[in-house]
């Protein structure tokens, strides 16, 4: 069947009662005639809705939505992408690093040196005017303070992994007798130091750093200290990035409570308590330490290299008050439940959430809407609107007639759509390409996909650039790896796969599947059957779903398909991993750390890799990026996993699609200047298309006023 019959299918009937149900929908001045608060509402249409409403937790566009309005972060992006404060007023980053002595290794001039005798060898070297490398010379000049750390024996524990062992392993016991230490403070981040440092301590300096040496086990403890636990104990260098927060004072959450320095470590500590399976993990696992340096002061020291860090605290901070264990025990006694296992995830908090974000929230009422009203006390100041209402309607076609009518003001506009909504003169509407893609995952932990020749095949078997002449009416394009494809971190070089049915058959032959007398593909007897799944209410997705069913049985695939409510399709399917292909999208930020969605540490329940790929050479270059600094590095390596991903399949990559937004020409921004005078001005989206970035200052009026944007 192809593309044009399926969407020609589509039932008569649901036309013509969606036609119909439109003269039953009040007009925008009917609501209004008589009551002036239907101006002060903002309500917008979702196809589905939210699963859980906590921003450590959630990992759905539909709650993070709702979370962006009730909860807010530390920092965000102002208009020109640059970082500003939210809850923190301003930051300060800069460094500690810390190398150890060698204690027999040679030092140009020096021999084998003391830490006394490298410390002043690093002083004298600053102090130098010329004669010196310009990269040594720019690190050294970031030095702030160098100061010597005494030799000192300490105790820890590692797991002794035992071969054929079924039980928990044991726990390996090591000494450490670690050598004097040198403390560099570096005014910022130089992921160069030590580069630079063996031009004065000589080639060999770090590398020959032998710390195994220094490590010891207990007698019991049969066998050689492994490798990555002497790197990991004893390292010859490490840097120690510190972020330092500074807070606003004076901020409160939804209850009166008062927001401090304290509600912002235990966010990191709820995000790495195991118990609470958060998907966020990944993104806070570099942290070493977060200390409360005082109520309106946050110091936190990374293990490591780690170049998204300052944008990772734009996730909404959690009330300390209301989660911390002794509360939990409270609420899992009050409910009847065992207070020692009772964790975050159950708490009845992610369906009545407080944080100290614009809106406060007030309704859930599952399926049918989530309601939302204005904090008055907001930081920032009371939004113009009273009330933020996202009501959940499935069908594209309902919400259109709603928006027409006016019961709604704003819904995700489908491709069919925007033709006829950009050309009526009622409405303003913004468009740009997606942060994010559509995608086909193969559940590789499942055969046969864990074949890379099957999911080629699967991908050439489909038409993609059908699929965008004729579901997306042309508003999207092709994409072929897992980077925004607006940043220079998506490699343009490596080309689409390309639709070959017959080059699919070929390559299904090499991996073992043959046509049976029937026609279906089959191995060993066994015929190539799997189920294909995706959300209900999604009519892209739901059309996709029927455009490659049909692509792979015309090859002898034997492939069913399933639709499933949103929540049921996320939390049952998608985060146990249940499940054997799926359709789903990813909206993106610019940056580019994959780590939560391709290393292979995340492929477990709730988490991100939920497609179960692996790779060594992926994880390899996904840490580098996160490691490194110099941008076109970044680029350089962001362009390798690229390959590799295309490479290896492990989904199908369909298309980018064009947003649309349509509001009513009446919604503008309203601001006040210092005399008192109200100005209105029109909605401008962002660089990255963001349009609803000044949504606190938009109202919505009875006519459409005149613009300081037009004079």
């Amino acid at each position: 069947m192809t593309i044009k019959r399926i969407l020609i299918f589509l039932p008569t009937f649901l036309i013509i009662f969606l036609v119909q149900s439109y003269f039953w929908v009040p007009t925008y001045k009917q609501q209004t005639r008589g009551n002036p608060e239907r101006l002060k509402e903002y309500i917008t249409g979702s196809i589905g809705d939210a699963s859980i409403l906590n921003p450590i937790l959630s990992a759905d566009s539909a709650s993070s939505q709702i979370e962006s309005m009730v909860f807010e972060g530390l920092i965000d992006r102002d208009k020109n992408l640059h970082f500003r404060g939210r809850l923190a007023s301003s930051w300060e980053i800069h460094e500690e690093a810390y190398f150890y002595i060698n204690e027999h290794a040679y030092v140009p001039g020096l021999g084998i040196a003391t830490a006394e005798e490298i410390a002043g060898l690093i002083k004298n070297a600053k102090e130098k005017k010329d004669s010196l490398d310009s990269g040594l010379k720019a690190s050294l000049k970031n030095i702030s303070r160098i100061s010597i750390i005494t030799p000192k024996t300490f105790i820890t524990t590692r797991n002794k992994h035992i071969q054929n062992r079924t039980k928990k392993d044991r726990k390996l016991r090591i000494t450490v007798r670690a050598p004097a230490m040198i403390k560099l403070e570096l005014n910022k981040v130089d992921q160069d130091l030590f580069l630079h440092l063996e031009k004065l301590l000589g080639n060999n300096y770090y590398k020959s750093f032998n710390g195994e040496q220094y490590l010891n086990t207990a007698t019991e403890a049969k066998g050689e200290i492994p490798a990555e636990y002497t790197s990991d104990i004893l390292p010859p260098f490490r840097h120690n990035p510190v972020l330092i927060f500074h807070l606003r004072p004076n901020i409160r959450f939804h209850d009166g409570h008062i927001f401090d320095a304290g509600d912002v470590k235990f966010t990191y500590e709820s995000i790495m308590d195991p118990k609470n399976l958060s998907p966020r993990i990944a993104d806070f696992e570099p942290v070493k330490s977060v200390e409360v340096v005082d109520p309106l002061t946050v110091r936190i020291v990374y293990k490591r290299l780690y170049s998204p860090a300052l944008g990772t605290w734009g996730i909404g901070i959690l009330p300390e008050h209301l989660l911390n264990r002794e509360a939990l025990k409270k609420e899992a006694v009050r409910l009847g439940k065992d207070p020692e296992t009772f964790s975050m995830r159950q708490s009845g908090f992610n369906r009545k959430p407080t944080g100290c974000g614009p809106f406060k929230f007030k309704e859930w009422r599952s399926d049918q809407f989530i309601a939302l009203a204005r904090f008055d006390d907001y930081w920032e100041g009371p939004a113009n609107y009273k009330d933020y209402i996202v009501r959940i309607i499935p069908d594209p076609l309902t919400q259109e007639m709603e928006f027409y009518a006016g019961t709604i003001d704003s819904y995700g506009v489908q491709p069919h759509q925007v033709k006829r909504l950009k050309a009526d003169s009622r409405f303003q509407h913004f468009s740009g390409t997606s942060l994010g893609y559509t995608y086909i995952a193969y559940n590789m932990r499942r055969k046969p996909f864990d074949n890379p020749m099957v999911r080629k095949a699967l991908s050439m078997a489909i038409d993609v650039n059908d699929i965008i002449d004729h579901v997306l009416y042309g508003q999207g394009e092709r994409i072929t790896g897992p980077f925004v494809k607006q940043t220079d971190y998506y490699n343009k070089g490596i080309k689409p796969v390309p639709y070959d049915p017959e080059g699919a058959l070929k390559l299904l032959k090499k991996a073992g599947w043959t046509r049976n007398r029937n026609g279906w593909l089959e191995k060993n007897g066994k015929p190539l059957r799997f189920t294909l799944i995706t959300n209900n209410g999604n009519e892209l997705r739901k059309a996709v779903l029927a455009i490659a069913q049909d692509a792979w049985r015309r090859i002898g695939i034997d492939v069913s398909t399933d639709l499933l409510e949103w929540s049921v399709f996320i939390q049952e399917r998608v985060n146990k991993a249940d499940f054997d292909s799926l359709i789903l999208g990813w909206s993106m930020g610019i940056e580019p750390d994959l780590y939560q969605i391709w290393h292979s540490s995340q492929t477990g329940p709730c988490q991100l890799n939920f497609a179960g790929f692996r790779n060594k050479e992926a994880d390899a270059l996904i840490i580098k990026i996160r490691q490194e600094y110099d941008h076109e590095k970044q680029v350089e390596y962001a362009h390798k996993l690229h390959e590799i991903i295309a490479r290896e399949q492990p989904c199908t990559f369909l298309y980018v699609g064009r947003w649309t937004a349509i509001l009513d020409r009446r919604i503008v921004i309203k601001e006040i200047d210092d005399k008192g005078n109200v100005h209105y001005k029109k909605i401008e989206p962002t660089k990255t298309g963001d349009y609803t970035f000044s949504f606190n200052k938009w109202i919505k009026l009875d006519e459409m006023p005149r613009l300081m944007d037009e004079n």
